[in-house]
């Protein structure tokens, strides 16, 4: 702890006393993101000495398996850090991490369900607001089963023969409060895999469900599941978030509810409004989850981590954001630190040739340095008007092109044609500004606008790959068909060109699922386009198509834009779509 408190590289990224921010300057409106902002801290402050400053551990514990191939080898790490650095800085895997008073405030841990509160087994399934267990009484139920007695509520509340656990002597700490939300092991793979998806297949099938994600449209940096999800056998975190970035499935209510619940939960800011939608996501699965029982999908919903999810509200605002507890930290952590530092000993008395060795490279560690750089050279220079019309599908290329250039260049009297050619791009980069509420940081965004590729010698064949985006254009959604430049005869013209394919104003949402509809904007059965400047892009953006009761089997995500009229706007494709959609 000393050595994180003292470290000067954690010098701009901590706080040594609780505060309350607002979005107003009038204190109306309370945000809370890190744990200084929350209520834990300025409580503990109030009993403390003046001038006391706090230091909240937060303690992260995971079982790990040392050996990779064979062998029984595994450890138990226990990392640590302190509520006082920012976040964002304790989330990065790399980093090392007056009188100072440590009060553990914070256990990462995936196994906290069975421990956390007094509630019958057969309500965990209900969205009861259920009292927290007692240190106290906890410790005197404990002494009194050391002394002989058999008191009734060592079997009930689910307690182990451990006569003086670990926490019995902390002062402040109260070890039932400590176990903060677990985005990865009960919200991700907890209810959404374990659960959710289980009741979906029962209700559509295997075979339906894989053709959805087959017929799911390419985006950046989007996991395909180009073989759909029934033959996956090993899941991480990351495909079970991916999963949800797509999972439109039309057919219960509360797939919509506990899609809701995860993204409200990742946020990285909370105020009273995005805590209140967090709380009735998870009231709207409880008040029609009994459709589960009427398919005999469910008989009772008696679940540890559904019931988990009851206590997010009141953990987001004693501790911060949830986004600053999860348990994915810790299982990186395991690699650099325990399953390395095994490789690096003899697997002899290895425990302390891994000390050893997590000392000797905590003594040379460096801050590496990560450079960006852009090529302006165009992928596809000089192309005729014939060469971008069949590639990219811009049929109406040379009409849309005059209309912008009599609007923006009024001067130039040239009237494009075939005998034109122009400089291709294959993608632009959009830097949107941060949403503080889902990340800290400028987004880099690719928008691609790239034809088919065929197979030439050791090189595979591409498919195409023409994204949507959000234009600024009253925020309509186009298709981006080919990023160009006017050659010189058209005169000097530093803002780029595109030629978009234009989709309708959104529509009333859909009964349902509640989702903004759109379709592709056509006159006569043929699509209206349109060329814009690319500075009038506004972010990238994702749509689904919309499949109906049954998946269309030839439907892929290669032909999903092309093969499909009537879509989704997919708000769950990122964080910061869905906070802007809310």
């Amino acid at each position: 702890m000393r050595e994180l408190i003292g470290n000067p590289s954690f010098k701009a990224d901590m706080a040594y006393t609780p505060a309350r921010a607002y979005t107003d300057d009038v204190g109306h409106h309370r945000v809370i993101d890190e744990m200084w902002t929350a209520d834990w801290w300025g409580e503990k402050q109030k009993v403390l000495p003046k001038g006391a400053m706090i230091a909240p551990i937060i303690l992260a514990s995971d079982k790990t398996s040392l050996s990779q191939f064979q062998g029984d080898k595994s450890a138990w790490p226990v990392y640590m850090s302190i509520g006082n650095i920012a976040k964002a800085k304790r989330r990065q895997a790399s980093a090392r991490q007056t009188r100072v008073y440590p009060i553990l405030a914070a256990y990462v841990t995936d196994f906290p369900e069975q421990c956390l509160c007094l509630v019958a087994a057969d309500e965990r399934g209900d969205g009861l607001d259920s009292a927290m267990c007692d240190p106290e009484s906890t410790k005197d139920v404990l002494q009194r089963c050391k002394n002989g007695q058999h008191p009734p509520e060592f079997e009930e509340n689910g307690l182990c023969a451990i006569y003086k656990p670990f926490w019995a002597d902390m002062p402040h700490a109260d070890i039932f409060l400590v176990f903060t939300p677990d985005l990865l092991h009960q919200v991700h793979k907890g209810v959404f895999k374990d659960h959710l998806i289980k009741w979906c297949l029962q209700i559509i099938s295997e075979e339906e469900m894989d053709a959805h994600f087959k017929a799911i449209p390419d985006y950046p940096g989007l996991c395909c599941f180009k073989k759909g999800i029934s033959t996956v056998k090993q899941w991480t975190g990351r495909e079970h978030k991916e999963m949800q970035r797509v999972f439109i499935v039309h057919v219960l209510v509360i797939t919509q509810s506990i899609l809701d619940f995860s993204y409200y939960a990742q946020l990285q800011i909370h105020t009273a409004d995005s805590l209140e939608a967090l709380q009735s996501a998870l009231a709207v699965f409880h008040a029609n989850k009994d459709i589960l029982k009427d398919l005999a999908i469910r008989e009772h919903f008696n679940i540890p981590k559904l019931h988990q999810l009851s206590h997010y509200v009141q953990s987001i605002t004693l501790f911060g954001a949830a986004d600053g507890f999860n348990t994915e930290l810790p299982e990186c952590l395991h690699i650099d630190f325990a399953k390395d530092a095994y490789c690096a000993s003899n697997k002899c008395n290895y425990e302390e040739q891994m000390v050893f060795w997590l000392q000797r490279q905590d003594a040379v560690f460096l801050h590496n340095v990560r450079r960006v750089s852009k090529d302006r050279t165009p992928v596809h220079p000089c192309q005729s008007v014939q060469k971008i019309v069949t590639a990219h599908g811009t049929t109406d290329f040379l009409p849309a092109l005059q209309h912008f250039l009599h609007k923006n260049l009024s001067n130039c009297m040239l009237v494009p044609g075939l005998q034109d050619h122009f400089d291709i791009y294959c993608q632009v980069v959009i830097v949107v500004p941060p949403d503080l509420q889902s990340s800290d940081a400028p987004m880099r965004r690719r928008i691609r606008a790239m034809p088919e590729r065929l197979a030439s010698g050791q090189k595979p064949s591409c498919p195409a790959h023409f994204d949507m985006a959000l234009t600024s254009d009253g925020v309509r959604v186009a298709q981006v068909r080919a990023i160009l430049s006017l050659p010189r005869q058209f005169g000097t013209y530093s803002r780029a060109p595109a030629y978009n394919e234009w989709f309708t104003p959104f529509k009333q949402p859909d009964p349902s699922s509640q989702m903004r509809q759109l379709s592709h904007s056509t006159h006569q059965l043929h699509r209206n386009a349109a060329v814009i400047h690319v500075d009038d892009i506004v972010r990238l953006c994702h749509l689904i198509p919309k499949m109906g009761p049954s998946v269309d089997l030839r439907l892929r995500s290669v032909n999903a834009y092309e093969a499909v009229n009537d879509y989704y706007f997919n708000e769950f494709i990122d964080s910061e779509i869905f906070s802007a959609c809310r």
